[in-house]
């Protein structure tokens, strides 16, 4: 079957504008590039400069940073469509990509909507109506309940506890209006739901402009199995097999892979032919993907994502499809161009999700990427939406990037995969990536029995102390060091550059546990970059070969050692083998006091900006130790902030609604006593 959507001689569109940001923008602006078709960028204040507004051939600011004011914004994107002559829009993923009212403008303004119908978007994007489509076309569903139309499409808390009870615990909260895990609680008990159901109608509300919730029997630990499908207007409805997504953390997919290790051919073919009929019986057209959970051998109805997911590299790389390409040409009224019995996969593919946070709080990471090396060599794809020396926004999603891997069998892949990780290299930001390594090297996972409480059932968000640092990452952070200090302000002897003691400079670093580690340096006479260095009472020869890019390349005794490498004023980061370190010039003495006061209090400030969803005291009330105060939303999800002492609360300096930047006093309590 052809596999080149290139033949169409002309290209589809003459322009087309991506009304998204990020990875997703760029993975879109690269397909332009491939048919010929011109790409407009949109960006808000925040994302001034990324790298999706570089590549594209032409990029509009639409706001400030709030995604409200600028990648949410219906009125904004069409003005923008207008001004630069597109003639068809792609939503990507997350943002507006499955708003039907936007699809709805796009197609009012004369443009081509890169998507499914309206129409279509409505029916499956309400996880109610969803739900009743499924039954209508003979697909297993969850039980549960939700609120009837005549009901004002919402129930109120006593009928949900009711309902509940009916279901029997345990039972799953679940937005109506979204998905991604947003607006979602678990609930195993009678005590906790009512909490739990408010909890999910602000999460709601934040994500997705709406609070309704309806509730399903939560079926615990199952696979979470996903079916690719592709309609056009022709009538053509066909299924490109599945993904497992069953790897997940607070419902949020971290790594994917096709196909799944435990479908049988009879229930591969079962799946799929469900998920068809799901999407003609919606009148689907363009890509979209049906979710069911597995339970053994019987799956059930979850939801439907009316857009191209996150997850869609594997199933690239199995069935030798470009999902894009083929969003295109859908788009743009061609048929598709082979039929069901023409699709086949080969191999196995793997994806992980590469996110900008604290690996096991999940809290998001800012700053600076001060290096940034991916993983590169057969079998090996990377779908980046940044590069060294961008800023990593807290303003949206923390995913950076997606690595997958490809092997002729699964458990090529998972070498693969192993491998990969242990060759990325990011500094200035923390990442997930030693939370991936922990998934990628548990022998359950290379055995395939992955389901969507892996994480939990193998201790992995269990932090692990931190890994003692090695006397090369001691050698390469020193050398480059002074390679990049080679210079320094002789009138200053506790500037910049090393310690001197005569003709021998000595370096001190601190590591993130406060441990001090010493290197003596001598120059090298006659060699340029070169240093004689005693770390650990051992001395060796290193040469600097090249420090700049985030990257270090040095002979140490002879043999050549890379890693990454980032410098500021107070610190000094390494990467070797993939793990980072970082290293603290030390500071003086009251400057230590400051911090250490500062930590004193970390729990009581915002771990992030955000904006305050509840306060759950007073000023003056009297708090236990663990009591939770109040609780901050950021990147649409709920932090609770606890008290870290039984005391008084004496201050209280946002108010419900409040917007907090980082790093701000959200309580101040006094000691009981």
């Amino acid at each position: 079957m052809s596999r080149n959507y290139n033949h169409l001689r002309e290209p589809p569109f003459g322009k087309l504008l991506i009304a998204n940001r990020g990875e997703v923008a760029v993975r879109v602006i690269r397909a332009c590039r491939e048919l010929g078709i011109s790409s407009v960028a949109v960006y808000s204040e925040a994302d001034d400069g990324a790298m999706h507004v570089r590549l594209a051939d032409e990029a509009y600011l639409i706001g400030p940073a709030p995604a409200a004011e600028s990648y949410l914004n219906v009125e904004k994107m069409i003005a923008v469509a207008r001004e630069s002559g597109a003639a068809a829009v792609h939503s990507g993923y997350g943002f507006l990509s499955e708003n039907a009212s936007f699809a709805r403008a796009v197609e009012e303004a004369g443009l081509v909507w890169v998507g499914p119908p309206a129409e279509a978007m409505e029916k499956v994007g309400d996880k109610v109506r969803a739900k009743e489509l499924a039954r209508e076309a003979e697909v297993p569903t969850v039980p549960g309940y939700a609120a009837e139309e005549d009901e004002g499409g919402e129930a109120d808390e006593e009928r949900l506890l009711e309902e509940a009870e009916r279901i029997g615990f345990p039972v799953l909260v679940k937005a109506s209006g979204g998905g991604g895990g947003r607006g979602m609680r678990p609930v195993h008990s009678i005590e906790d739901f009512v909490e739990a159901v408010r909890g999910a109608k602000r999460e709601a509300e934040a994500a997705f402009g709406t609070g309704a919730v309806f509730l399903e029997k939560l079926i615990e630990n199952p696979r979470h199995i996903e079916v690719q499908v592709v309609a056009d207007h022709h009538g053509n409805v066909l299924h490109l097999y599945e993904r497992e997504c069953s790897i997940q953390r607070r419902h949020q997919k971290i790594v994917e892979e096709a196909p799944s290790p435990v479908l049988s051919e009879d229930l591969r073919e079962a799946m799929g032919e469900a998920a068809v009929r799901l999407a003609s019986a919606a009148g689907y057209r363009n890509a979209g993907t049906v979710e069911f959970l597995l339970d053994g051998e019987d799956f059930y109805f979850l939801e439907m994502n009316a857009r191209l997911q996150v997850e869609h590299p594997v199933t690239e790389l199995v069935t030798g499809l470009d999902l894009v390409h083929l969003q295109i040409a859908v788009a743009a009224g061609e048929p598709l161009p082979f039929a069901q019995e023409d699709v086949a996969t080969r191999g196995a593919a793997i994806e992980a999700r590469l996110y900008a946070e604290d690996p096991y709080t999940g809290l998001p990471s800012g700053g600076m990427l001060r290096a940034w090396s991916p993983p590169v060599g057969p079998g090996i794809r990377n779908d980046a939406g940044v590069e060294v020396g961008d800023e990593v926004s807290l303003s949206y999603d923390p995913m950076l990037a997606k690595l997958i891997v490809s092997g002729p069998d699964r458990a090529a892949a998972v070498l693969r995969l192993r491998r990969a990780l242990e060759d990325y290299t990011v500094l200035g930001a923390a990442t997930n990536l030693p939370l991936l390594r922990r998934i990628a090297n548990e022998p359950a996972f290379a055995a395939g029995e992955t389901t969507t409480g892996f994480i939990e059932e193998h201790g992995l968000d269990t932090p692990l102390p931190a890994p003692p640092l090695p006397r090369e990452a001691l050698l390469l952070a020193a050398a480059g060091d002074l390679a990049r200090t080679r210079a320094p302000d002789r009138s200053d002897p506790f500037g910049a550059g090393p310690w001197r003691l005569g003709d021998v400079a000595r370096l001190i670093f601190r590591g993130m546990e406060g441990e001090e580690y010493s290197v003596q340096t001598r120059r090298e006479s006659g060699r340029n970059e070169a240093w004689r260095l005693v770390a650990d009472g051992e001395a060796s020869l290193v040469e600097a070969r090249f420090v700049g890019d985030g990257e270090i390349r040095a002979l140490v005794d002879g043999r050549v050692v890379e890693g990454g490498f980032a410098a500021d004023e107070r610190s000094v980061m390494v990467s070797l083998e993939g793990t980072a370190y970082t290293l603290e010039r030390p500071a003086a003495p009251d400057v230590d006091e400051a911090a250490s006061e500062a930590v004193d209090g970390a729990s009581l400030t915002a771990p992030m900006p955000g904006t305050v969803a509840k306060v759950l005291v007073e000023e003056g009330d009297e708090v236990e130790e663990g009591q939770t105060l109040l609780v901050l939303e950021a990147m649409k999800t709920e932090q609770s902030v606890a008290a870290p002492r039984a005391g008084r609360v004496v201050s209280l300096p946002y108010a419900e609604g409040d917007r907090v930047p980082g790093g701000a006093v959200l309580a101040e309590i006094e000691s009981a006593g």
